[in-house]
Formats: structure tokens, sequence, C-alpha cells
């Protein structure tokens, strides 16, 4: 089972923490307002009400136990700068910081964050790429301009099988699921024949699967 530091409870961070309660993590929590970790407390192994600002109060925690610790403070970049530099000086294994502006990114990361998290920017992109194709109901970044892409069947694939197209080869892509009713169906046979009511989940370059929606 990991175990997971959070430090700052911003709407990110509270979140965050009762998904990965829900995943069975154990989670530790640290704030400064008392009212939001009480409130927090059903989802959490232990908590602390603390200024996370201060170097002392950090090592008493053990950072490096955990499996990754969190920066979760909204708008107080300058506190997220100092707790990313000092969990790395601890040991922290693995630190990922969340950030509000482009700009801040490339300060955490000087810091010693390992990963940083910007949720609005990441929404905004999701929205925006699902509002402005009526074929593409959901995308997930990977890196380097790889996508995963949730589409509906393209109208020339429907009634072919993944062998008949040639989809690897021919478009550089690959269909790793497909959903049918709201269900995930993964591992497609080559035989698979799309239809109309097929949403697929197409894993590629984002340019190769633009020239097919």
């Amino acid at each position: 089972m990991k175990s997971f530091l959070i430090i700052g409870l911003s709407t990110f961070g509270t979140h965050l923490c009762k998904k990965l309660s829900a995943l069975g993590a154990e989670v530790m929590i640290a704030d400064e307002d008392e009212k939001v970790i009480e409130s927090m407390m059903p989802y959490a192994v232990s908590a602390r009400i603390a200024d996370c600002a201060d170097a002392d109060v950090l090592k008493s925690f053990g950072v490096d136990e955990f499996d990754t610790c969190f920066v979760c403070l909204g708008g107080h970049f300058s506190d997220a700068l100092e707790i990313t530099y000092t969990l790395k000086e601890l040991g922290a294994k693995k630190v990922i910081s969340e950030v509000n502006r482009d700009i801040e990114t490339k300060f955490l990361l000087r810091s010693g964050a390992d990963q940083v998290v910007y949720p609005e920017f990441d929404l905004a992109q999701r929205i925006a790429v699902s509002e402005s194709n009526d074929s593409i109901f959901d995308v997930v970044e990977l890196s380097s301009g790889y996508v995963i892409y949730e589409i509906s069947t393209p109208h020339i694939w429907r009634g072919k099988t993944i062998k008949d197209l040639n989809i690897r080869q021919r478009h550089h892509l690959n269909i790793i699921a497909f959903k049918k009713n709201g269900e995930l169906v993964p591992a497609l046979s080559p035989d698979y024949v799309f239809n109309d009511n097929d949403h697929l989940l197409v894993m590629g370059h984002i340019n190769d699967i633009n020239k097919v929606i």
C-alpha cells in the first residue's frame, strides 16, 4: 500500500486526498487551517495543523518515508517554492507541486519538484479539445504531442475490421479500447468490426489522429 503526504488542502489537494483514500492509499494531510483539517479527517490516517513553510515542521513528518509528497497551496507560490525545496533537501522520494500560472512551473522544477500540475489549465485544455470537434469526447495528453482521444468511429471505418483497415501501419495509431453504452471494452481483436455506436480510445500523435477525424 502506498503512502502519501499532502501539504496544503487547496481545492486540488482536497479532491486528491479523497480520491487517494478511495483507492486505498494511506494519506497524511497538513495545513494551517484547523477547520479544513477537521473536515478532511475521514479521508486521512493522520493529520497535522502546522505551518509547513517551517523546515523543522517538515523534518518532523519523516518525508522520506512517503512514496510521494504533494504540495497543494493554491495561490501561495512563495511558500510552495520553499516547501518544495525543503522536501527534496529532506530526502523526499518524489514531489509533485501544484501551480496556478505557467511562469511558476520552471521555478518549482528548479527547486526540486519532480512534476508540476496545473489543474485549471489541464481542464481547460481537455474541454477546449472536446468542444472544438463533435467527434471528440475526451482527451488525455501524454507527451511530445502524443495523446489518447476518445472519438466516435470514423464513417469510413464502419463495417470494417481493424485488420481490414491496417490502422497501425496505415495511420500510425493504436486502438486501445472501445466504449459501448458507456462500458469500456479493452483489448480489441483484429477481427473486431467497427459500428456506428462505438466510441474508440485511440492512442497516437495528435496530427495522425486529427487526419483520421
